[in-house]
């Protein structure tokens, strides 16, 4: 089922979700999708939750392979667009809000802040290791800010092209060089 409502929504628009044509598509009538779910909301709620938790995945199965601090910047913010680009449904579910109304329960709003805050908790670690005025949050929200502003570019013009083409894309390396001379290692500066 959470299955058929991704199609609809990468498909129609991810603020597009209809129990009608969830059930077409289930071959079922309406009505009986609320033997499952007790409302679209519902729905919206657990597919958040869904992409939260396969956003942490991947971005922590990417840095299993990172050589340090700033290949950490490299693959969050790669990680970020390729997440983007191979689930954009729950990109824009999670990350921008293209639902009206669409509000996420405590629960789902405590599993999203918890992976932000266990983002914020690996920074402040390894911010000891920078020259740089910048709280560990800081450094996360501005990572996340760039992330977001050079994945939804690239995703409103060139979505076909892969992580580091197009005009958005291939600032990447850019966007990487900025932030290392902004934040040097300590003793390489």
């Amino acid at each position: 089922m959470l299955d058929a409502a991704r199609a609809i929504m990468r498909e129609e628009g991810v603020a597009a979700l209809s129990m009608q044509e969830l059930a077409r598509r289930m071959d079922m009538r309406a009505p009986s999708l609320y033997n499952y779910f007790s409302s679209k909301a519902e729905i919206y709620d657990t597919l958040f939750r869904l992409g939260f938790t396969m956003f942490d995945a991947h971005i922590k199965e990417l840095m299993q392979t990172s050589t340090g601090l700033h290949d950490e910047l490299r693959i969050y913010i790669e990680g970020y667009m390729s997440f983007a680009l191979e689930n954009p449904d729950l990109y824009q579910l999670c990350f921008e809000r293209p639902v009206p109304g669409f509000v996420p329960s405590k629960e789902s709003l405590a599993l999203s802040f918890g992976i932000l805050n266990q983002t914020y908790q690996h920074a402040d670690q390894f911010k000891k290791q920078l020259n740089t005025k910048l709280t560990g949050q800081q450094i996360v929200d501005t990572v996340i800010a760039i992330s977001h502003g050079l994945t939804a570019m690239h995703l409103a013009n060139e979505p076909h092209l892969p992580i580091g083409q197009g005009r958005f894309g291939s600032l990447i390396p850019v966007v990487l060089s900025i932030l290392e001379k902004a934040m040097p290692i300590k003793g390489e500066s």
